[in-house]
């Protein structure tokens, strides 16, 4: 079975053991790929796997001998499912693979907004400690999380996670979802409040027709001046332009995003140069021991196929 694999630079830089894919059979590897590179690479093969590569309708059907499309992520938006399952084609992606470590990056960028951890280490090495009258100082005012209310909309496996990281700073924990959650141990709440009543507000919801532009200058205009706004999910539902505007003009306190509307990040992002907002370039998903257990799932779904009992799969 010929197996190609495509988007190898998008999930390992040489540090992570592929030897699960290595086994799956006649195994090739290749970086990004322009489209008719695409094409070129997995003409003969019955096996794909892939992270963000475009297979759309017309690539899909340039394939012939295509079988399966196994993804390396959670997310299939890139992938036309009507037409792979027209052709038969079986898509699989790899579920809640990276929930503790999202989770940890958000608390990583509200621990560093809390504490102020990279203002503070840029004063020290400036040499304003060396300066310092006294055994310290206060060059910005660090902020308590116990009791802040932090707002959770989506409430899917990474949601229900932070919020029992959450709990363990004891702040309140308030939730938007679509659908109501059995058994849920915290206040459920509309949209509206959500934005109103958060000190913390942390989003966690798919990319749909619903939540594209989630974040508007209209939603923006309810959080409090003092809020921080943080975005793991998807760029698209955040309206840049409008953050940016609220940012620059002191209507929220801070946003961090893991995610943007174009990746990587363009030029002319309006987010480049905003005050009051921290960025990564989507590393939430990343830890080496996540992307190690993101293989191993890759490579037991390719398995189940093989077998003729598939799992993951995202065109039933």
């Amino acid at each position: 079975m010929k197996v190609t694999v495509l988007d190898k630079n998008t999930f390992t830089t040489g540090d992570i053991d592929l030897s699960e894919i290595d086994n799956l059979g006649d195994v090739s590897y290749a970086d990004l790929l322009p489209r008719e590179e695409v094409i070129k690479a997995c003409y003969d093969s019955q096996i794909v796997i892939c992270n963000k590569t475009l297979f759309d309708g017309e690539t899909i059907n340039s394939l012939p001998n295509l079988k399966y499309i196994g993804l390396t992520a959670t997310g299939y938006n890139n992938v036309d499912l009507k037409v792979a399952s027209e052709r038969g084609i079986t898509v699989t992606n790899v579920p809640g693979y990276s929930t503790v470590d999202v989770a940890q990056h958000v608390f990583a960028f509200i621990l560093n907004y809390a504490n102020r951890i990279s203002e503070y280490d840029k004063t020290v090495k400036d040499g304003e400690w060396i300066k310092s009258k006294t055994f310290c100082y206060f060059y910005r005012p660090l902020t308590e999380l116990s009791g802040k209310t932090l707002g959770i909309f989506g409430y899917g496996d990474i949601g229900k996670q932070v919020a029992k990281i959450a709990d363990a700073f004891g702040m309140k924990v308030i939730v938007h979802t679509r659908t109501t959650p059995k058994n849920c141990p915290y206040t459920l709440v509309d949209k509206q409040t959500l934005f109103k009543e958060s000190d913390f507000l942390t989003l966690h919801c798919p990319l749909n027709e619903q939540t594209k532009g989630l974040i508007s200058s209209e939603t923006l205009s309810l959080m409090k001046k003092s809020a921080v706004l943080i975005n793991t999910s998807r760029g698209p539902v955040i309206d840049e332009n409008a953050l940016a505007v609220a940012l620059n003009n002191g209507d929220i306190a801070h946003a961090c995003l893991d995610v943007l509307q174009v990746e990587p990040m363009s030029s002319d992002c309006p987010l480049l140069n905003a005050k009051n907002v921290t960025i990564t370039p989507h590393i939430a998903w990343a830890p080496v021991e996540s992307r190690q257990r993101l293989m191993g799932v890759v490579a037991s779904n390719v398995q189940a196929f093989l077998k003729g009992t598939p799992v993951n799969v995202v065109n039933k």
